[in-house]
């Protein structure tokens, strides 16, 4: 698990308790599992998990990206004995990942403080809907919930036809990512401290993050942006443009790039044309502008006019649908998808880590292991014989 083709992974120092459930918290344990840490995904026994749906069927397609690369073994937390069980392996872990709501890790008995008590050198990482603190802070959690109240929603979307989530769950995957950035950063520093740290993000916290330069319109000019469709809300000529037979992006802002649109256009006109002579000039008659620019791309496909903006320098690009973006030459070459050897469903492909660092391969990912599968081999190596595992399954712990 640690050690990819023979090659020692970076993170294979390192052992996680992975308790968390659903996506945001997975999503920060995907991180560190792909880079080679030794991950104990913990998941209740069959037995006392009533909680079926929440991510996805185990042998679908998303819970087997999701938890790639991970152990597994069942434990009840809820037992006295399972809890017992859980500290004795907190005191040889590096980190601890949990996404309860935030009350219910405290009434188990395994929040930070109870961790900390038994190993200072914990990293222990949590991922709420809304925070550790606050009003919201009981609250349960969701990703669209999160998209809404984060701003995102309302800046989404065409004018006029109210808000619009986004296409992926980008509160769950930008909190587990930062959760993930915050786990790194507490490690480095117990390498010159000794002390482990209590890391914590939020759905909403990443969220409005993730508005980036949409949110520092409001609190450093007092601008609400409005929803701008598929233009971009402030780098004009830039959004989706039809062709001949078909749409393309085209990112042409700037002056140096509008130049060279016009000349691929072979347009002097346009190029000096008054209305459309500086950026703000761009912006303010932005509608006027795209129709120009489409009556130019009418003449031509996007296959066409792809290699010709390329050519230019002008940055532009296909839309595709999700099967032919897996076709498209780069992807492929990327290699983004990878197989992993499921012992029941066999050849599953999943969507590589984008991080490459040189030297280290990221491949031979190993298949989302199955309920329990490693339990007697997890327990083995914290010391426990193969009685006290067995007398513990007869008791419901495991």
């Amino acid at each position: 698990m640690n050690d990819r083709n023979g090659v020692k992974m970076p993170l294979s120092r390192f052992k996680v308790l992975d308790i968390t459930r659903v996506r945001a918290g997975p999503t920060a344990v995907r991180q560190l599992a792909d880079w080679g840490a030794d991950v104990i995904k913990i998941e209740a026994p069959a037995a006392f998990d009533k909680a079926k749906g929440m991510g996805g069927a185990r042998h679908g397609p998303d819970f087997q990206n999701l938890h790639r690369n991970k152990r597994n073994m069942t434990l009840n937390l809820k037992s006295p004995a399972g809890r017992e069980l859980f500290m004795r392996m907190v005191r040889q872990a590096d980190v601890v990942i949990e996404n309860f709501r935030p009350d219910v890790k405290t009434r188990l008995g395994v929040d930070y403080p109870a961790c900390r008590e038994v190993n200072p050198r914990i990293v222990y990482a949590s991922v709420s809907g809304f925070g550790q603190s606050g009003p919201y802070r009981m609250r349960p959690g969701f990703d669209q919930i999160a998209q809404g109240m984060g701003g995102l929603m309302r800046i989404t979307g065409t004018p006029g036809q109210g808000p619009m989530r986004v296409g992926v769950p980008i509160a769950d995957l930008a909190s587990g990512l930062y959760a993930a950035l915050g786990i790194m950063v507490a490690l480095l520093e117990r390498e010159e401290s000794g002390e482990g740290r209590w890391v914590h993000t939020s759905l909403l916290e990443a969220q409005v993050a993730m508005l980036d330069f949409q949110a520092a319109r409001w609190i450093i000019s007092g601008e609400v942006p409005p929803q701008a469709g598929n233009n971009h809300p402030t780098s004009i000529p830039t959004g989706v443009f039809d062709t001949a037979d078909g749409c393309i992006n085209i990112a042409a802002s700037g002056d140096e790039m509008w130049r060279r649109l016009c000349m691929v256009f072979e347009d002097d006109a346009l190029m000096n044309d008054p209305l459309y002579a500086s950026g703000e000039a761009r912006s303010e008659n932005r509608d006027s502008l795209n129709r120009k620019i489409a009556e130019h791309l009418k003449k031509g496909t996007c296959a066409q006019w792809i290699e010709r903006l390329n050519e230019a320098g002008i940055p532009c690009g296909p839309i595709y649908f999700m099967d032919e973006m897996w076709a498209d030459a780069q992807i492929e070459h990327l290699a983004m998808k990878t197989p992993t050897q499921h012992p029941i469903l066999g050849e599953v492909n999943v969507v590589r880590n984008p991080v490459n660092i040189e030297g280290v391969p990221c491949i031979d990912y190993s298949h989302t292991a199955e309920r329990g599968e490693h339990t007697d081999e997890v327990l083995g190596e914290f010391g426990l014989t193969e009685q006290e595992i067995k007398d513990l399954k007869a008791e419901g712990v495991l």
